[in-house]
């Protein structure tokens, strides 16, 4: 196992509060059921869009322990949080998250909007590595908190 399912969040819309689920699907080819971005209705749409984002729990404690901003609720604008996985070193890689099955897209640095939308210094903190990365769909499933994240293959 290369890490574990800390936390899963989704929005409805874009600009909407981000919002804690124990269970989500995962949809081929477009997202998760009932995130702004699967519905096509979010900030970033048919301009810089990921079908899901992940975020390590461990850049997230960083953030948290280096001074005041907010982290713990969904105010990353991320879906997935991970723990034990480095989610860089899935450049180029299949992975399975719980049932569904994920290929890496991109690094998911941080926006000016998001910082619009939360507090300042959000940007700033998740710059660098912390941002976490953008993922495709390629097989759905169910995906729960505490679900195993496993290393498949290389992307065909």
């Amino acid at each position: 196992m290369a890490g574990i399912v800390e936390d899963i969040f989704i929005a409805p819309t874009g600009g909407a509060p981000m919002r804690r689920v124990q269970l989500v699907q995962a949809e081929a080819g477009a997202g998760l059921t009932g995130d702004r971005y699967r519905d096509r209705t979010g900030y970033w749409t048919n301009v810089d869009e990921c079908q899901v984002t992940l975020i390590a729990a461990e850049s997230l404690e960083a953030i948290a322990a280096a001074g005041a901003i907010e982290v713990g609720e969904g105010q990353h604008r991320r879906n997935i949080i991970t723990r034990g996985v480095d989610l860089h070193s899935l450049q180029g890689k299949r992975f399975a998250v719980g049932r569904a099955v994920f290929e890496y897209d991109r690094p998911r640095p941080p926006c000016g909007y998001i910082q619009g939308l939360t507090q300042r210094g959000m940007t700033k903190a998740l710059g660098g590595d912390r941002g976490g990365i953008c993922a495709r769909v390629v097989a759905s499933g169910t995906i729960s908190r505490n679900d195993a994240i496993e290393v498949l293959a290389a992307t065909p």
